[in-house]
């Protein structure tokens, strides 16, 4: 009884690793997580977050968001609202996950 304990528990936990370690991370935008959401169409959106997936370098992408960032801060002035604040910058978090070089 013991032994067959034993190997149901070393199953599932194979079982979960290799479960978990077959998925891999994907940025999924959001207004929590998107700097500029509210100021963006949908359109607009679903562009930046696939431009954000394509990049494979972190120089490129913090180009990108820097030049992403200063649009955001014009739109925001523009309608007279204070320009979002980021939480987190998606190129650090991309390249923390190894998806940037």
């Amino acid at each position: 009884m013991k032994r067959m304990f034993t190997a149901v528990v070393i199953c599932a936990v194979f079982a979960t690793v290799s479960v978990s370690y077959g998925k891999s991370w994907r940025w999924q935008g959001n207004q929590q997580n998107t700097y500029g959401w509210q100021l963006m169409t949908p359109e607009e959106r679903t562009e930046h977050q696939n431009k954000l997936r394509s990049f494979k370098d972190f120089g490129a992408c913090k180009e990108y968001i820097d030049e992403h960032h200063k649009q955001m801060e014009e739109r925001a002035k523009e309608r007279g609202i204070t320009p979002p604040v980021m939480k987190r910058n998606p190129c650090e978090t991309m390249k923390s996950k190894s998806m940037l070089k």
